[in-house]
């Protein structure tokens, strides 16, 4: 009994490492692996999600079936409205994310508590016992942080690609008036900066309100189906101005050309809020590390000598 202990503890420890070797050459794998979206005319774009969402994604069948019954319809549909929204169509779809929000916080939260405890046992004996007094708390706010990533991470991506449209907005606007004001139509001005201009996430909705027109929907339809696909104020507000521009026979070159300035003062506006705003947003970090740190910097020799010195 006594040899079949060690030699228990080493089959143990063996199977230990393979199955963690086997755990990062996964990891490997899927880390240096790209995903790409399909646009509407077939090209392909790089999107790449979080590499933990990667990981747990095969997994996700497991749940998804829960996620599909009707009372999760609502939730569903919101959240692929915002998936399309964040440029991920395609890659994820609304019970997939849902899955994942279950996942994610039972995985990586119960990783981030076991990485906690295995810490912890090289802090000195006084630290460890008051991180292990307050350890309920901790792992309760590792848990917490894990089932918001998911939701963080969505949030993020729809706001860093809205932030791309309205970048590239107000140069597009500019195109599309001098080219109709040229005499071309309209749909074929959009095509000619598709085909012109390096693809970004504007472009990607230009290809596909594109091709919609041409699988037989009207410009009308397919520039509200662009609006609501984008889900951006900017957009919502050039889409309603067309519509209407079409509806009374106004030019939409003028009606183009109003809606650049007006896109240009708005975004002028934003930033000088966001300068406004920022001597406030400063306040926190300045007084929370960069004063302590100059305290430090000044009043840390003398006391070190002072405690050197025995008081």
């Amino acid at each position: 009994m006594e040899n079949a202990n060690p030699a228990m503890f080493n089959v143990l420890s063996l199977l230990w490492a393979v199955s963690l070797a086997g755990l990062a050459w996964y990891a490997g794998r899927v880390a240096i692996q790209i995903t790409y979206v399909t646009l509407a005319d077939g090209r392909r774009q790089e999107r790449r999600l979080p590499l933990f969402f990667r990981l747990l994604l095969p997994m996700t069948p497991n749940l998804t079936p829960v996620f599909e019954r009707p009372r999760f319809d609502k939730m569903r549909r919101e959240l692929d409205r915002r998936i399309v929204m964040a440029g991920f169509e395609g890659l994820l779809n609304g019970a997939e994310f849902l899955a994942l929000r279950v996942m994610v916080p039972l995985l990586l939260g119960a990783l981030l508590c076991g990485l906690y405890a295995w810490l912890a046992r090289f802090l000195p004996p006084k630290m460890a016992a008051s991180f292990h007094a307050r350890q309920g708390m901790i792992f309760i706010a590792f848990f917490a942080l894990a089932f918001a990533w998911p939701g963080l991470w969505l949030q993020n991506a729809v706001r860093a690609r809205h932030r791309q449209i309205e970048l590239a907005l107000p140069f597009v606007l500019d195109l599309l008036t001098l080219s109709v004001e040229a005499g071309l139509d309209f749909m074929t001005a959009i095509k000619r900066i598709i085909d012109r201009r390096a693809v970004d996430a504007f472009g990607e909705e230009l290809i596909r309100t594109f091709r919609e027109v041409q699988l037989g929907a009207t410009r009308r339809e397919a520039l509200k189906a662009m609006a609501e696909r984008v889900g951006q104020s900017d957009v919502h507000s050039v889409v309603h101005s067309l519509v209407q521009a079409d509806e009374l026979g106004v030019s939409i070159g003028s009606m183009l050309r109003i809606q650049a300035d007006q896109i240009r003062t708005r975004r002028f506006q934003r930033a000088e809020k966001l300068a406004n705003e920022a001597p406030v947003k400063m306040l926190f970090p300045l007084v929370t590390f960069i004063f302590p740190s100059v305290f430090i910097i000044l009043l840390g020799p003398i006391l070190l000598q002072w405690l050197q010195s025995g008081f």
